[in-house]
């Protein structure tokens, strides 16, 4: 968990935040490099993914240290064990507020509250990767707002959360929402293949991978599909999970926010 009120008392702490922005950074290399298919040649390639992780990037970190400084008062080796362990776990860590748009974290707060399987650092992280928090953004194939969910998806999912009388995937509040409800639908879609013996792997795993590419795909492949689609998605979320617990470095500038009560315009 990231503090702020240090009155001053912890003159290195930019340095060891900083440094944790490194690690976070090497989590995401790792990940990434484990996310290829000459590593996912088997229907459950995520248990080898995540397995591997503190194996992988051991040396990277270990530079990361040895260059990156790191010497205030913060233990670098603490954060490093940190920061992999979050890149590792289930996404149920305490939410960093700082890390995401100020208006947006009750919403992400109660998004990860949806079912058991996810917590907020799970939705904040893809909503990172899905937009880059751009409540703006239109996908190619018709995706729109700052979770990005597919038409028909946001159609089945979507209320109007913020009872500003309208349901709207551009209003961040009803995507968050819907993203959540999707979410859940899929983690429980997960969890009876792996109760039914049709998949192996961790059920977070398997819902990340079914958000990526569907939970047709993961029953056909029993588990993680050792796709680029789903393996970069898998690896990409997770190494964003350090992040959004407060270990990825200083809080981030954000895209502006859309108003609710806002007209679009043609521009």
């Amino acid at each position: 968990m990231a503090t702020s009120d240090n009155d001053g008392a912890e003159p290195t702490q930019g340095s060891n935040r900083s440094s944790a922005a490194l690690i976070g950074a090497a989590v995401a290399a790792g990940l990434s490099c484990l996310a290829t298919p000459v590593v996912g040649v088997v229907g459950a390639a995520a248990v080898f993914v995540i397995g591997a992780l503190g194996v992988l990037l051991a040396p990277l970190v270990a530079l990361i240290l040895f260059f990156g400084g790191g010497g205030g008062s913060a233990d670098p080796v603490s954060v490093a064990d940190d920061s992999l362990a979050a890149a590792q776990g289930d996404g149920k860590g305490t939410l960093d507020p700082d890390q995401v748009p100020e208006g947006l974290v009750d919403s992400i707060e109660d998004a990860g509250k949806a079912c058991t399987q996810i917590g907020p650092v799970v939705i904040a992280a893809q909503i990172e990767v899905a937009s880059g928090w751009d409540p703006a953004k239109v996908g190619a194939n018709g995706e729109k707002g700052i979770s990005q969910l597919p038409p028909a998806v946001f159609t089945r999912y979507g209320e109007d959360t913020d009872d500003d009388g309208d349901t709207d995937a551009t209003d961040e509040e009803d995507s968050i929402a819907a993203q959540a409800k999707h979410v859940c639908a899929l983690a429980g879609q997960a969890q009876a293949l792996i109760d039914d013996g049709q998949a192996i792997g961790e059920v977070l795993d398997l819902t990340l991978a079914a958000y990526a590419v569907g939970i047709d795909e993961v029953r056909r492949s029993g588990g993680v599909p050792s796709t680029n689609a789903a393996q970069l998605y898998l690896a990409q979320v997770r190494s964003l999970f350090a992040k959004y617990q407060g270990l990825g470095g200083p809080p981030p500038s954000f895209p502006p926010t859309a108003s609710p009560s806002a007209s679009p315009t043609g521009d």
